[in-house]
């Protein structure tokens, strides 16, 4: 599975699933950018074949409905959609 990385600060591993097309997605994405971390993403929906079947598993250890934005905080803390405020609180 390929990732997109995004400078910034080190704010633990930090990964992000999201759709190309979703704006809810598009918001989580500016929020880590204007809180200047440092995190990983991928935009399924332009991923095909095994790197498809990768991704999706990837997500499914997260979040069994494959829904979006997920984003995944040092693997063990699990954000679905935008939630400003958790995404906050646990990236300090």
């Amino acid at each position: 599975m390929e990732l997109e990385h995004v400078n910034g600060i080190d704010k633990g591993n930090v990964l992000l699933f999201a759709l190309s097309t979703c704006g809810w997605c598009k918001k989580v994405r500016i929020l880590l950018e204007d809180y200047g971390v440092e995190y990983d993403y991928i935009y399924v929906d332009l991923t095909s074949g095994d790197d498809r079947t990768e991704a999706v598993n990837a997500l499914k250890e997260f979040n069994s409905a494959v829904s979006f934005p997920t984003l995944v905080i040092n693997n063990k803390d699990v954000i679905i959609g935008f939630e400003a405020e958790n995404i906050k609180s646990l990236l300090g």
